[in-house]
């Protein structure tokens, strides 16, 4: 019976890759000279560090430009709140990964909803689709991909 597995992951190498491209930049831009301006990242979690807020954003662009360019999609990024003390400015970035709970119970709906013959299942931090044809599957995918969910969405070990 032909399934598929719909996840939400992020690459953690070419995550890695992005981050340090980012800093190569900021360590070569102008107006971020002397400033001590970084960007650093832990498990789920990236740090941005610089002088003022006005440089955080600018920061921000450049990782975001940075992931785009590496396949990944920036809607993972959760940015935090802007803490300025000591004329240091910190912002953390959350790494969403994963499709939660309420995440995977609307995509079950969305699929009940739209009366394909596909049934989906939550399986821990994923969601499988399975049907008898592939066409089916095929337009669950099609239908995942235009409800706007706010979480980027992969379809992996598609099986026929």
């Amino acid at each position: 019976m032909p399934s598929f597995d719909v996840v939400s992951e992020v690459d953690s190498h070419e995550l890695t890759n992005a981050v340090d491209q980012t800093n190569r930049e900021i360590s070569t831009r102008y107006d971020f000279k002397g400033s001590g301006a970084e960007v650093t990242q832990s498990d789920e979690m990236l740090t941005l560090t610089a002088q003022s807020e006005f440089q955080l954003n600018q920061m921000l662009d450049i990782l975001r430009l940075k992931l785009s360019k590496r396949g990944i999609d920036v809607a993972c990024l959760e940015p935090g709140k802007i803490n300025e003390a000591n004329q240091r400015a910190t912002q953390e970035i959350k790494i969403r990964q994963g499709i939660d709970q309420a995440m995977a119970k609307q995509l079950v709906r969305i699929t009940k909803d739209a009366k394909l013959k596909v049934q989906a299942s939550v399986q821990g931090d994923q969601v499988r689709v399975t049907g008898k044809k592939r066409d089916d599957l095929q337009a669950a995918i099609s239908l995942f991909r235009e409800a706007d969910l706010g979480l980027p969405l992969q379809y992996v070990n598609f099986r026929d």
